[in-house]
């Protein structure tokens, strides 16, 4: 492990994490991009294993930063990968939170806020289908996505039983 490393571990969530709204979630295909794509510090397979994870484990969304740094750099890439992750967006949002008091009750605020819902919602839909395509692995996957996905909209059963059921599904498949 070297300092270059966790360098590039707090470079890489410390950007990301500034542009998470709407949750660590509507970032996964950036954080997929970079660590995949870009840096190549690990293919789609490891990263939707890690990311199965950390969406199956109880917690904030964000553990994915967390494993992702220590699959790279142990408990230090952990700790430095969950602050680059958390820190940032917190002091933005203790900053502008002490900004917002005087301007709560404008138009431009209610506009600003407003306008920031759907892209929130966009951001979030846009990191399913970009899992869901890091994940193609023939027609089979397409099938339990769309089943999965199906029975989360149309149920109020805990989405933990869907996503039991398509990894057992999958490995079947295997």
């Amino acid at each position: 492990m070297t300092d270059s490393l966790l360098w590039q571990l707090a470079r890489t969530f410390g950007a990301v994490s500034m542009i998470a709204i709407g949750g660590a979630n509507a970032v996964v295909p950036a954080i997929r991009h970079e660590v995949v794509d870009v840096l190549r510090w690990m293919d789609d397979a490891t990263f939707m294993h890690l990311f199965a994870i950390a969406q199956a484990a109880p917690g904030p969304n964000v553990l994915v930063a967390s494993l992702i740094g220590w699959h790279m750099a142990g408990f230090a890439g952990l700790m430095v990968a969950t602050l680059a992750m958390v820190a940032p967006p917190c002091l933005l949002a203790w900053a502008l939170g002490r900004w917002m008091t005087g301007v709560s009750g404008t138009a431009g605020f209610r506009l600003a806020q407003d306008a920031l819902v759907p892209l929130a919602v966009g951001l979030i839909i846009a990191s399913g289908l970009d899992m869901a395509r890091a994940s193609y692995a023939g027609l089979s996957t397409v099938a339990i996505t769309a089943g999965a996905a199906a029975w989360i909209f149309f149920t109020r059963i805990n989405p933990i039983w869907p996503l039991a059921a398509a990894a057992v599904a999958g490995w079947l498949l295997r």
